[in-house]
């Protein structure tokens, strides 16, 4: 596939795509959609099919179609436009560690379009250039091969069945010193993953030549078994951040589905949890003296045979005055008025975790702050203490870290 051959559609979260003729907005062909079709049937959360086409969910990223990349922005508003989003989404990941800014090997990216998928392209064949600099590890490794020299032991079984009319053959195995380690044949699986589907033309050079230094390594099979079974020693502990990225390649990338012209892989976030896990890093870092903990759990309610269900808030934050529980939500609710699931979830937290106050955090235009309570159990009077936040994103600018310490100090104004 050649770079001019690179097709891009760039949309939002809840917009849709069609092939439709009559449709007004971004179009496919009807065999992009076949392709995301079939994808879609195994299971995939990221968006659901409409009449000719697909509505995207709340979910943002890359979903790249054969030679179509459709890339999936996040949105309050879209005045500011797609490099806006684009470059808010890219520095949201790097923040809270979806992309392991580490992982560039003190090398600077070169890329200008800092499309997702062509970020991670980048950061994954720095970290292999890195490893080929270094040295591949390598492993003993026992060997059987039919040679014409006697090395190692002769296995005799197998002389007899297969040299029986050439005597010149030595069937033997031995223990050999190389580089076929699984770690060094899953680069290799991912390099010529990344050569396969890689639109970008800044990569290409860069792909072929890391192919032609890399030794040549036999195919490994690949799964998420696969990659909990690995574990890491001093020697291999430099192999994390390629692997990492390598996995996240590798289990969602799904091989064309019939002309070999639309494979699907999908980089995708969802972007409810990557706004909880924005707001907790962000008040670990700007809320001082307090103890902010993620996703501490209580046990809820047992069936006999069953396995405990728990009660899982967002955010734990605990101060000097009390305990408080924040809920997160990226999506701005109707009217500016919470849904009643997500109130009877708060209310549900305030009396299992004894909590001072919960607190139902949204990203919004403008910092906004509803102080309220629940009614308590016998008597109609407000004695369950709630806020709803709005933080107003947008009047920090595109600065990152001002977005991380504004969040911090409207926290602050509350607990």
């Amino acid at each position: 596939m050649s770079a001019k051959d690179k097709h891009i559609i760039t949309v939002y979260e809840h917009d849709c795509i069609k092939y439709d003729p009559h449709f007004y907005g971004k179009k496919i062909t009807e065999e992009q959609f076949k392709a995301l079709e079939k994808y879609h049937g195994s299971g995939t959360l990221y968006y659901s099919l409409v009449y000719k086409g697909v509505q995207f969910n709340a979910y943002v990223g890359v979903i790249q179609v054969g030679n179509l990349t459709i890339e999936v922005l996040p949105k309050i508003d879209r005045k500011n436009g797609d490099a806006y989003w684009r470059n808010i989404l890219l520095n949201m990941l790097k923040r809270i560690g979806f992309i392991n800014v580490s992982a560039t090997s003190k090398s600077d990216l070169k890329l200008k379009s800092n499309s997702i998928l062509d970020l991670y392209f980048e950061l994954f064949l720095n970290e292999a250039e890195s490893l080929l600099h270094k040295g591949l590890i390598k492993q003993y490794r026992k060997k059987e091969e039919n040679i014409s020299a006697l090395k190692g032991s002769l296995n005799f079984a197998k002389q007899i069945s297969k040299n029986i009319v050439h005597k010149e053959k030595f069937y033997v195995q031995y223990t050999t010193y190389d580089r076929e380690h699984p770690l060094n044949k899953v680069i290799y699986k991912t390099l010529l993953l990344i050569q396969k589907i890689n639109t970008n033309s800044t990569l290409q050079s860069k792909v072929g030549a890391l192919l032609l230094n890399f030794p040549e390594m036999p195919g490994i099979f690949v799964d998420e078994a696969f990659f909990d079974t690995i574990t890491y020693n001093r020697k291999t502990e430099v192999y994390k951040p390629a692997i990492s990225i390598s996995k996240l390649l590798l289990l969602q990338f799904h091989p064309a589905i019939s002309s070999g012209k639309h494979h699907v892989l999908a980089l995708m976030f969802d972007m409810n949890l990557l706004w909880e896990r924005f707001v907790f890093v962000s008040l670990k870092k700007y809320l001082p003296n307090a103890i902010v903990t993620a996703q501490s759990a209580k046990p809820y309610y047992k069936l006999n045979g069953h396995k405990v269900v728990r009660l899982v808030p967002d955010i734990h934050v605990s101060t000097a005055d009390g305990e408080y529980i924040i809920d997160t939500k990226w999506k701005l609710p109707a009217n500016n008025k919470p849904a009643h699931a997500d109130l009877q979830q708060m209310y549900a937290y305030t009396k299992y975790f004894n909590s001072t106050k919960t607190i139902l955090c949204y990203p919004g235009v403008k910092d906004e702050i509803k102080e309220g309570g629940f009614y308590g159990e016998i008597t109609p009077v407000e004695a369950y203490r709630c806020s709803v936040m709005t933080i107003g994103l947008e009047s920090y600018g595109d600065n990152i870290g001002d977005w991380m310490k504004g969040i911090g100090e409207r926290f602050g104004e509350v607990v």
